[in-house]
């Protein structure tokens, strides 16, 4: 059913209140050989949907979404990627909402297939949100903004990212001394404009590291204009914490859903280790927001 004409039930509006109530914290779901190894898991499908399951059981009801990263499932071909259905599905049937970690980045057609892929109602892969690179143009992105918006889904687009690799396009100028990333923040801002105009957080966000200090602001980046989500990774094993938090968005902290991943993650494989690692981070994500 499309929620086109219904902005309280998108994306958006579900996660803000997932982070009102929860708390901001986005759980990566990575079964990295190492972790699968450390959780005494098979580097098989099997034990990428234990994993999976695993980390739903313990922290569902606290984190404010999930964010299962494709390809350590798609390395294990179709069994792999069954096993991500199976996990998406699940978390979908709990109420959870999900953030595909894809950053697809196409044309034409074939984003429009992607975003099928991923963002139509009862698609096999069907996830809340995903994450998409624009780096073939944000026009390039069209097909999943539309798709989006028809079903009340979610994009997160790669703005600035913390490998070093990055800045060499994401900082770099156009004749007019606009730094890329600015281009697509300004961009995902319009996308937002109806969101704000209903007083709603947009479904629409960027992706924004945890770790990459003072960027934003030296680049001219209005992170609170865009008023969508700010994913940010990096946040525990990365290095980041409430303090880089506060560096990289200054007054925008309230759009922040922070995620973490191995940080969270090495406290399994029991229940009471996951929660405890999940509790640690998301204590120290609600203190550099002040929520």
């Amino acid at each position: 059913m499309s929620t086109e004409n219904d902005l309280s039930q998108s994306f958006g509006a579900r996660l803000a209140t997932k982070m009102r109530e929860a708390g901001p914290v986005c759980v990566g779901i990575d079964p990295h050989p190492n972790l699968l190894a450390a959780w005494d898991l098979p580097d098989s499908a099997q034990g990428l949907e234990k994993f999976g399951m695993t980390v739903l059981e313990a922290v569902g009801e606290q984190a404010a979404a999930f964010k299962p990263q494709s390809a350590f499932f798609e390395r294990h071909g179709a069994k792999g990627v069954a096993a991500l259905e199976t996990i998406l599905q699940e978390a979908k049937s709990a109420g959870f909402l999900t953030i595909l970690d894809v950053k697809r980045g196409d044309i034409g057609s074939t984003m429009s297939a992607y975003a099928e892929s991923f963002l139509t109602p009862g698609a096999p892969s069907e996830a809340d949100a995903i994450t998409l690179s624009p780096y073939l143009g944000l026009g390039s992105l069209a097909p999943a903004h539309e798709l989006a918006v028809k079903h009340g889904k979610g994009l997160f687009v790669l703005a600035l990212t913390s490998n070093p690799e990055g800045a060499s396009v994401q900082h770099s100028q156009n004749a007019q001394g606009q730094a890329v990333a600015r281009m697509i923040a300004e961009g995902v801002a319009q996308w937002n404009q109806p969101a704000r105009e209903a007083g709603l957080m947009g479904s629409f966000g960027l992706v924004v590291g945890a770790t990459i200090g003072s960027a934003a602001q030296d680049l001219g980046l209005d992170l609170g204009a865009v008023n969508g989500p700010m994913l940010a990774p990096g946040v525990g094993a990365q290095g980041a914490g409430g303090a880089e938090l506060s560096q990289v968005f200054g007054h925008d902290l309230s759009l922040v859903l922070a995620s973490s991943s191995r940080g969270i993650l090495k406290g399994g494989p029991t229940l009471a280790g996951l929660q405890a690692a999940f509790a640690d981070t998301l204590a120290e994500v609600k203190q550099a927001v002040g929520c």
